[in-house]
């Protein structure tokens, strides 16, 4: 495969995340006690309408008419999920247009907003475990929201949540009203950080990816470019992510100019 040089080909494809919540990165020295605190999962948001379910792009997700069939007529946001480390099992099967019963038997449907509603997200959340329990679908959960007294209580957390597979935290402001787009009234607290960004080019390979992909050139939305070459598969070096893709990476940190440090590809993200 031909890959074509930086300058050769760009096309940046803008997302709007303005429809949901989005999480801003955990800031050291946060006041913890004004937040409630759950579990982050690895899964695929997932946004009820009342009626149907899509993604945060506006995509309906083609799930089993029985999955949805007892679901409350509220606006739910939430995360569809199979298992801590199942997240590629989990996406195979909610991508397909035509769903497969058995594939969604083991999924679960973690409820941890309510969009438009009134009230502050403490109210929400209580509201949403009523709103569940009134429901009583064994696969529809509520998040379990819980408080901590310091930065010590809320690490000693992260480390328990990782050490069973998770992938860290969320901090939603109790006070906070329901608002949308990315925003500090909420948190996530991860070991490794996760952020997305559009693939505009790519570079050649050298020595043992000679005549493969070397890295991919990306931009993420505050336009900030840079080269994401590990964590590709050779697969993927042979038959890389499309220009203009929406790709997921890991990183441990950021540099002054908001380049960030250790990037990983970790995955195209579908919607």
């Amino acid at each position: 495969m031909l890959f074509l040089p930086l300058f050769a080909v760009e096309c940046i494809a803008k997302q709007d995340e303005s429809n949901v919540l989005l999480a801003k990165n955990y800031q050291a020295g946060t006041d913890v006690t004004q937040f409630l605190v759950s579990e982050k999962f690895d899964g695929v948001r997932a946004v009820w309408d009342g009626k149907v379910l899509h993604t945060r792009a506006g995509n309906e997700i083609a799930a089993p008419a029985w999955f949805t069939k007892n679901f409350p007529t509220t606006p739910m946001d939430g995360e569809l999920w199979l298992a801590h480390g199942q997240f590629d099992a989990l996406s195979g099967a909610v991508r397909k247009d035509v769903p497969v019963d058995e594939e969604w038997r083991k999924v679960s449907y973690l409820v941890f907003e309510l969009p438009n509603a009134v009230g502050t997200f403490e109210a929400r959340a209580k509201r949403i475990v009523e709103i569940v329990r009134k429901a009583n679908v064994a696969h529809l959960k509520a998040v379990t929201q819980f408080r901590v007294n310091n930065e010590a209580a809320l690490n000693k957390r992260l480390k328990q949540v990782v050490a069973q597979g998770g992938e860290g935290l969320m901090l939603h402001r109790a006070d906070a009203l329901y608002v949308t787009g990315r925003s500090d009234a909420l948190l996530k607290l991860k070991l490794i950080y996760d952020a997305e960004a559009t693939v505009v080019a790519y570079t050649d390979g050298r020595g043992k990816y000679s005549g493969k992909l070397g890295a991919l050139v990306v931009e993420t939305p505050e336009g900030v470019r840079f080269k994401l070459g590990t964590g590709l598969s050779d697969a993927q070096r042979e038959n890389p992510p499309k220009i203009g893709s929406l790709v997921t990476y890991t990183y441990r940190d950021k540099t002054k100019t908001g380049k960030p440090k250790f990037a990983s590809f970790l995955r195209v993200r579908n919607e």
